[in-house]
């Protein structure tokens, strides 16, 4: 397909088949059977580097902290792993930190700037996760802050720019707003916000939750000036069982919970586990490889940059095509028993989730048609409580959430196109 605007970009047939070999289980579940895996808002395939990696260090009952050859090398994994995570989040300064969930590693980065950091308010938006936005609401009431929540806007179903910069004054000591929705897939303009922000107040502390959005686009700390992010290997072609953020030199310095005889400034509590680490490097050096495939520059953020930019734009492309159809075939805009929630028009404004409904189905029993079917969606339902303040903020009772990851196909997508006309064939007849 060529591009169009605002329809994002196909990889070409040789890059998509040499991206696909790279993840384990495709297109086949662990019994055989095929299925597609259109829940990565959920979690995420897995590349198969990752999982060989995991087993091989895994094996070794060696400590990193030791002088000997096998705990030199795990030492150099983990020394690699840090460093890939600066390239990838371009944070060369600050402290990385680590937990073992992004929730648990919010709650350990909120807590210092609110207890710490001067001001009287706290200000974040109604989609937060509910880690970052328990976050705000816990430490805010221990240590006295008033908490200031920014509304959703029922069209994008993102936050607006400047209904977060409305509440920020000059007492404003932490801004929590997440970088992208992880229910609508709307991205936010943290570039905007953390700009105007720092203008009304130059030492507020901005931190992000970018566990949804990393795996979609370009993350940039030193431009963005974030004090504060995380993410999840696990939503990002990666393990469960980790989670990794960043704090900045003004946030490190905070007293926070740590080894008194370590240094200040160290944030990572306890043994590692150097298969962790080793993950962040594969995760890395797969985005630079799709990078390298379309720049020469040997600069490897510049192939990151690169790599994410081309992930974006073919999840751009499949979006469009989910939505619009292509070559005869009706999207799901236009197919009759579809109500696609939010505003599509803007489709470089948005990851690669898609929340919907289907006439004549309740959320669940849509889920379990799909599935029936060979397909994993998901549905996010007001009973909720990791759902229910995002869909009541929106005006919804729930959605389901479809989301498919680069590494799908045009073709793969027409196939849910098909079988979400034969499920609404199932309740016509």
């Amino acid at each position: 397909m060529d591009r169009k605007e605002d329809r994002g970009l196909l990889f070409d047939e040789k890059t998509i088949s040499a991206i696909r070999d790279k993840f384990c289980r495709i297109d086949v579940d662990a019994d055989g059977s095929q299925r597609l895996f259109f829940e990565n808002a959920g979690g995420s395939l897995r590349l198969k580097s990752v999982v060989e990696i995991s087993d091989e260090l895994n094996r070794y009952p060696d400590c990193y902290a030791r002088n000997h050859k096998s705990s030199l090398m795990l030492h150099e994994y983990e020394e690699r792993g840090r460093q890939d995570l600066r390239l990838l989040l371009n944070a060369q300064d600050g402290a990385i930190v680590t937990d073992l969930t992004a929730s648990s590693l919010m709650f350990k980065i909120v807590e210092p700037i609110v207890q710490y950091g001067k001001g009287t308010n706290i200000v974040t938006s109604v989609l937060e996760h509910p880690s970052a936005f328990d976050a705000c609401r816990y430490f805010g009431e221990k240590y006295g802050k008033e908490v200031r929540v920014a509304p959703s806007n029922k069209k994008t179903g993102g936050v607006l720019a400047e209904d977060v910069i409305e509440l920020v004054d000059k007492d404003t000591v932490l801004l929590n707003v997440i970088a992208a929705s992880n229910m609508t897939g709307a991205i936010t303009d943290l570039k905007t916000i953390v700009s105007e922000a720092r203008k009304i107040n130059p030492d507020i502390y901005v931190v992000t939750d970018a566990v949804q959005h990393a795996p979609h686009a370009v993350i940039d700390v030193k431009a963005l000036q974030l004090d504060g992010i995380n993410i999840a290997p696990y939503k990002f072609f990666g393990n469960r069982g980790i989670s990794f953020g960043y704090v900045s030199d003004r946030v490190k310095s905070l007293p926070h919970c740590r080894i008194l005889d370590d240094e200040k400034d160290i944030w990572e509590l306890g043994s590692i586990v150097p298969a962790h680490y080793a993950v962040i490097s594969e995760i890395v050096n797969y985005v630079a490889w799709i990078g390298a495939r379309y720049t020469d520059l040997k600069d490897k953020r510049k192939q990151i940059e690169e790599g994410m930019r081309r992930i974006h734009l073919q999840e751009q492309a499949l979006l469009a095509r989910m939505l619009y159809g292509d070559k005869g075939k009706t999207g799901l805009l236009n197919l009759d028993g579809v109500d696609c929630f939010f505003d599509y028009t803007n489709l470089a404004g948005r990851d690669l989730i898609l929340a919907m409904k289907l006439s004549g189905f309740d959320y669940a029993e849509a889920v379990s048609e799909y599935e029936k079917r060979g397909i994993i969606v998901y549905e996010r339902v007001a009973e909720s409580s990791y759902s229910k303040r995002m869909v009541e903020s929106f005006g919804l009772d729930g959605i389901i959430r479809v989301s498919p990851l680069h590494c799908n196909t045009a073709e793969e997508i027409d196939g849910f196109l098909n079988i979400t006309n034969e499920i609404l064939d199932s309740k016509r007849s």
